[in-house]
């Protein structure tokens, strides 16, 4: 394979340069190939003794459109030569008035196979777009193409936490980019799919409900719609998801009342209903959860578990719940009911504490699965019964108050009483002779 020696140097003038990796892509393209003949007209001529002034100027993006769209053959480039023959092309890139018109293109080359490197390729690629990435302005939205470059090969390799401690920028690069709806929706959906593939439903769930977001304008196309139903079927198959309320108040979302009904049928399941109401919709909709591709198993006990959750916060009052009340609701023998309430308190859906002796669930906080007017009232009326409580302590402690002051004017009243019906000279002793009286 041909070798370039001055690449990794970076030296030289445009015109020398673009040749120069003209003549190497005809080399690694093959016979037939003629980037260097069709590159050559393209250049100002050398300048010599005899010829002081080129009789043509450089046409640099003709240059670089020529070899730009030569420079997927760079990816068969020996291992050696493979950075250093990317260094050049982008080295040039950045001559012309508009580098943005030609870097997506080569970003997107990286993001192929590199053939010659099977093992070590993709490592490769990463640095090379790393390098770009950090060599460009922060406000250059070729970032975003970078970008998008990079997480594409760490979605293949599996390798979503090499990156994950740069997104925390994500927010702001995406604002100082301007990007549109559109792109950020791409950049969204590839995250979740990167997230995905390295074992980050979390993470994936996340990205993928902030690509749908960037379609509320249009909640009835057929991309939202497809997103959507993408993300419902996302959080109902995660086993840690139990707040719909991010769904719900989608627009999108509420669109699937008119174009898909049972969609939002089983959404409303998982937002307030119970494991008895999950049970009529399967007998009604008998193969609806096998068409979808849903793991029956995993909705049924998502839904005991937020069965269990309505169950703990409904009792308000005596804040326990039998065992007979959990096995009858979660439709389970009596000897399961523990290991349900241990998942459920493992899920962090309840708090609470398990008596054996009285075989009844000591509840101690509970998850509200919605929150509204129903909510609202038993808040106040706990803050009532709160201040009543602190008004009867006040009175106590304003009561036991008055009574130490009491307690303390009498103490420091008793010497001065004493004095005055004790004290004094005594007459009544003094030249005392029988029968007479005593004053």
């Amino acid at each position: 394979m041909p070798g370039i020696p001055k690449l990794s140097l970076v030296e030289g003038g445009f015109e020398e340069l673009s040749l120069e990796l003209a003549e190497y892509l005809d080399k690694l393209r093959g016979e037939g190939s003629n980037v260097l003949s069709e590159v050559t007209p393209l250049t100002a001529e050398p300048v010599t003794e005899e010829q002081p002034e080129p009789t043509r100027k450089t046409d640099t993006d003709a240059v670089l459109k020529k070899l730009v769209t030569a420079s997927s053959a760079l990816n068969t480039a020996p291992e050696r030569e493979l950075q250093a023959a990317y260094n050049l092309l982008i080295h040039l890139v950045g001559q012309a008035e508009e580098p943005s018109r030609y870097l997506p293109p080569v970003c997107r080359n990286l993001t192929s196979p590199i053939t010659s490197s099977p093992q070590n390729g993709t490592g490769i690629a990463l640095g090379i777009l790393g390098t770009l990435f950090n060599t460009l302005d922060a406000d250059d939205d070729v970032r975003f193409h970078v970008l998008l470059s990079i997480v594409e090969l760490l979605k293949r390799t599996g390798n979503y936490e090499h990156i994950r401690p740069q997104l925390q920028n994500l927010d702001a690069w995406l604002a100082e980019w301007e990007m549109e709806p559109a792109e950020e929706r791409q950049l969204f959906r590839i995250l979740s799919e990167c997230a995905s593939t390295s074992g980050e439903p979390e993470e994936s769930y996340m990205y993928l409900l902030k690509a749908v977001r960037t379609l509320q304008s249009e909640p009835t196309s057929q991309q939202a719609r497809d997103l959507s139903l993408n993300a419902l079927k996302t959080a109902l198959q995660s086993e840690k998801h139990f707040d719909f309320q991010d769904l719900t108040t989608l627009s999108s979302i509420q669109a699937l009342r008119e174009s898909d009904e049972t969609w939002s049928d089983l959404l409303e399941l998982f937002v307030d209903q119970t494991y008895e109401d999950l049970q009529d919709f399967k007998d009604g909709n008998n193969t609806f959860l096998a068409d979808q591709g849903l793991n029956e198993d995993v909705l049924d006990k998502k839904m005991r578990l937020l069965t269990l959750a309505t169950l703990a916060a409904q009792a308000s009052e005596t804040r326990t719940i039998p065992y007979s009340h959990i096995a009858k609701a979660l439709s389970i023998p009596g000897e399961d009911v523990e290991m349900w309430v241990i998942d459920s308190i493992r899920s962090g859906l309840v708090e609470g504490k398990l008596s054996q002796q009285r075989e009844e669930f000591l509840v101690h906080r509970a998850t509200h699965r919605t929150f509204g007017d129903k909510q609202w009232r038993e808040i106040a009326s706990r803050l009532e019964t709160w201040k009543a409580s602190l008004r009867n302590v006040l009175e106590v402690v304003r009561q036991q108050k008055e009574e130490f002051v009491r307690e303390k004017e009498a103490e420091a009243e008793g010497p001065t009483r004493q004095n005055a019906w004790g004290g004094g000279r005594n007459y009544g002793n003094r030249g005392q002779r029988g029968g007479e009286m005593v004053v």
